[in-house]
């Protein structure tokens, strides 16, 4: 599990700190052609800029959010939730590092956000991909029978 989330964390960090390198923020370069742009924007909510304003409330859901998937990890026992608890902690930890190491101070950071697609859509990161991802994939196996953390439920 942690393995997974050293890895998010990882690849969001890496490109945050690469992109807030090599961009102004505000201004777009294709990447993918124009399926994809980059953008870098400093956001100071939740995803899809959510919670405007409030970025010390995210701070607190965060860590608690990571503490308790921390604590949970240890009543997994398939390898396959174990991952995506990795990858869902380390998407919360990705942004998470933002809001206590970034302007404008600590437990108040902007989140450093990036990937822009076409469709009138919020530029995101990441460790949102991965927060969205999981929780998209956890639904769909709690509704194919699989129980959170143990084997599938057989009818």
């Amino acid at each position: 599990m942690l393995g997974c989330a050293w890895l998010v964390v990882a690849a969001d960090q890496f490109v945050k700190n690469f992109l807030i390198a090599a961009l102004e923020p505000g201004k777009s370069v294709d990447f993918l052609g124009s399926l994809v742009r980059l953008t870098l924007v400093f956001n100071d909510s939740a995803a899809f800029s959510i919670g405007f304003g409030a970025t010390w409330i995210f701070t607190i859901l965060s860590s608690v959010a990571a503490l308790a998937l921390i604590w949970y990890s240890f009543k997994i026992q398939t390898s396959g939730w174990a991952a995506m608890a990795g990858v869902l902690l380390g998407g919360i930890t990705g942004n998470l590092i933002d809001r206590l190491v970034r302007e404008p101070g600590f437990g108040i950071g902007h989140v450093v956000d990036y990937i822009q697609v076409p469709f009138n859509f919020p530029i995101f990161n990441i460790a949102d991909m991965a927060i969205f991802i999981i929780c998209t994939l956890s639904v769909i196996r709690i509704m194919r029978g699989d129980q959170i953390g143990r084997q599938r439920v057989s009818a």
